[in-house]
């Protein structure tokens, strides 16, 4: 892939500088003075580049790598050609995340999309008891609602809604689009291009006449730190909260519903759904495309593979999979006990005829 628009390279800052900046270790002195601009794969790295290596299967492609240097740890130093720079790092996946957000600052958050000088666009919509610190920067279109408190620093997209009475802290990105509702908002939150929060809970109790809504009037709580993909939904809790514990980071397209408490520093990939009154503990990752039952605990630790089903309790520091999840050893031998009958039943049929 060229190098697009987007994203220009950096200016460039010597391998010494960088390496002190990530804490890594310059493996040659010699090197010191070499510039990087920019990150690549290793399979199309250039001069001006640093990539990294965290396993042995990039053995092949650094043969020919042109790049300018390889963040790696100390067991994979050896395999790194000599004509390559090495940085060593004792994390060199969280090194190199570090060293992209250092040389491309303006793609850790959704970008401003208009260059006006005006700090609030004539062009918003700003209610007179809205209060808005220093700095606070409100792109056209936006609406922010009636007693809405946004901290210093924060920037309000182009079409974005702030509902009535909600507190946004200090040096957040609304990106363009996003619905906030309900909500209280920590410091350094991102919540990207559509997202909606804080809207009802999916509530309703079952009569003669049919479906009788559930007042839904809690709120949704995002802590410091939260990072929400683009068209993700969280619902505002039913007479509780909805709460997204700090650091947290969720991925596009996740549905979480009301009363759900997610702990602190969590993953959860796209397409997820966790039903209201689900319970997830501190350092939990959920893979892709996963359901979870309400009113269930997942507790700390714990990692779920894309595409289960969870349905009870899940102990920490666990890894579940399957449907209905179950201990992931467990999981894969019922996969290979089903291939491996499989491929007998495959070649007797052959045999037989």
């Amino acid at each position: 892939m060229e190098q697009t628009y987007f994203f220009p390279p950096h200016v460039g800052m010597k391998l010494s500088e960088l390496a002190q900046f990530l804490g890594a270790e310059l493996a040659d002195p010699k090197h010191a003075d070499i510039v990087i601009r920019s990150v690549s794969p290793v399979n199309r790295a250039k001069a001006g580049d640093l990539c990294y290596v965290i396993s042995k299967r990039s053995k092949d492609e650094l043969v020919t790598c042109e790049a300018s240097a390889i963040l790696c740890s100390a067991a994979l130093q050896s395999i790194i050609p000599a004509h390559v720079p090495v940085l060593v790092s004792k994390n060199a996946h969280a090194a190199f995340a570090m060293a992209g957000g250092l040389l491309y600052p303006t793609a850790l958050r959704p970008q401003k999309m208009m260059s006006e000088n005006a700090l609030v666009s004539d062009r918003a919509a700003v209610d007179p008891t809205a209060k808005l610190e220093a700095n606070v920067e409100v792109e056209p279109f936006a609406v922010i609602g009636a007693r809405a408190e946004i901290g210093e620093g924060t920037r309000i997209g182009a079409g974005a809604i702030i509902g009535p009475d909600v507190k946004i802290g200090r040096n957040c990105t609304i990106a363009g689009g996003a619905k906030v509702l309900c909500a209280l908002v920590g410091n350094n939150v991102i919540i990207h291009n559509g997202a909606s929060i804080g809207q009802d809970g999916f509530g309703y109790a079952p009569g003669p006449r049919g479906m009788i809504k559930i007042v839904q009037i809690g709120r949704v709580i995002l802590q410091d730190s939260v990072e929400i993909g683009a068209n993700t939904t969280i619902d505002r809790g039913t007479m509780d909260d909805t709460v997204i514990g700090e650091g947290t980071k969720i991925d596009n397209l996740v549905q979480i519903g009301h009363n759900v408490r997610i702990g602190r520093h969590c993953a959860v990939v796209s397409q997820v759904g966790i039903a209201g009154s689900a319970v997830i503990g501190d350092g939990v990752q959920i893979g892709g495309h996963s359901g979870i039952r309400g009113h269930i605990t997942i507790h700390d630790g714990a990692q779920i593979a894309a595409m289960s089903g969870v349905i009870a309790d899940i102990p920490a520091r666990e890894r579940y999979a399957g449907i209905p999840a179950r201990p992931a050893n467990d999981f894969l031998r019922e996969v290979a006990s089903v291939l491996a009958r499989s491929s007998g039943a495959k070649k007797t049929g052959e045999k037989n005829d």
